[in-house]
């Protein structure tokens, strides 16, 4: 290796102060750059003002509130003189007190077109056929039955409802009238025309019986009937 002319050419011993002075300039220079401001030369223009639009709402004026309104009429209260010697004439009040010895007719007021419910009446129509029975209890339940046979014996099963399959439950209710006879005949709860029909036809034909009795008089009561309508 050949040795140096000159120590003072060796430039590693600086190398360190070279690299601050440069990171120094570098930085003043960032910070002039960021600190240098421009001026224009003369203050610059607005533009011009083509319209002017001035708002209503915001021009003041000097107006007078407007004058309180009137006072309202004074009432002019009419008195009528009315005459004191005006003749009334006296109620007489019938007095309602009576005397023990006195006979007091009572009325019994009975609405004979009533219809009565079955739990309502002292004894419930009779069918013919029960009339032999001894007890009220024996007779009823004669009624419910024999009126069941009735119809199970009268009643025919519309063809066209066992073609279809139609069947169930008809509710039919009716009136015994104070005569006997089955009035008021009507669906309550219906499964099909076909049915209802023939259980409307069927309950008509129920024979005359003994009305029920209120009081030992006849009464109408109304009943009713299921009518179980199925196939076999």
């Amino acid at each position: 290796m050949n040795p140096r002319k000159t120590d003072k050419a060796d430039l590693e011993k600086k190398k360190g102060l070279y690299l601050q002075i440069g990171i120094v300039l570098a930085l003043s220079m960032v910070w002039m750059a960021f600190e240098w401001k421009t001026f224009e030369s003369g203050p610059s223009s607005l533009g011009t003002l083509d319209n002017v639009v001035i708002d209503d709402d915001m021009i003041a004026t000097n107006r007078k509130p407007p004058p309180p309104p009137p006072p309202p009429p004074a009432v002019i209260k009419i008195i009528n003189i009315v005459d004191d010697k005006v003749e009334i004439d006296e109620i007489q009040l019938e007095s309602t007190e009576f005397d023990d010895d006195e006979d007091i007719e009572l009325i019994d007021e009975i609405d004979d077109d009533e219809i009565y419910n079955f739990v309502n009446v002292e004894s419930r129509p009779i069918f013919p056929g029960c009339e032999n029975l001894s007890t009220e209890e024996e007779r009823s339940n004669c009624f419910a039955l024999e009126t069941q046979r009735f119809v199970l014996r009268n009643f025919e099963f519309p063809e066209m409802a066992i073609q279809m399959g139609i069947q169930g439950k008809v509710w039919v209710e009716f009136v015994v009238d104070k005569s006997g006879l089955v009035t008021g005949v009507a669906i309550v709860r219906g499964v099909d025309k076909l049915l209802d029909d023939e259980s409307l036809r069927v309950v008509k034909k129920l024979p005359r019986m003994k009305p029920a009795k209120v009081g030992g008089r006849s009464v109408s009561m109304r009943y009713s009937l299921p009518i179980n309508a199925r196939l076999q």
